[in-house]
């Protein structure tokens, strides 16, 4: 059985930098998608960051630039390095886990369908 467990997170102001970390147990067996995802209160879970197996990455296009996904030498923790906080990235983050090969696209809403492992969510709040 895949777990996934978030750690990190917390409280930071306008222009800040928090991490969040993500450790996978189990078997996702060797070809596989980890992805960061985030949900506002009121919407939809959206599709954040994403790093495959080979170690292609993706980033929903308000996070470019500010956001960073990389996964340590054995892609059993995966990290998601956020900086120049807005008061719009909070929410609740969350990391997920999928066998097959990321989505074409991570951004938006309908990436989170690809994904059948999640963690509990850890918040991040981003003052002004």
């Amino acid at each position: 059985q895949v777990q996934v467990v978030e750690s990190g997170g917390g409280s930071v102001q306008a222009g800040g930098s928090l991490s969040l970390s993500c450790a996978a147990t189990g078997n996702i067996g060797s070809s596989h998608c980890m992805g960061w995802f985030r949900q506002a209160p009121g919407q939809e879970r959206e599709g954040v960051a994403a790093i495959d197996s080979d170690g292609s990455i993706s980033y929903a296009d308000d996070v470019k630039g500010r956001f960073t996904i990389s996964q340590d030498n054995a892609k059993t923790t995966f990290y998601l390095q956020m900086n120049s906080l807005e008061p719009e990235d909070t929410a609740m983050y969350y990391c997920a886990a999928t066998p097959y090969v990321c989505p074409a696209v991570i951004g938006g809403t309908q990436s989170a369908r690809d994904f059948g492992y999640w963690g509990q969510g850890t918040q991040v709040t981003v003052s002004a």
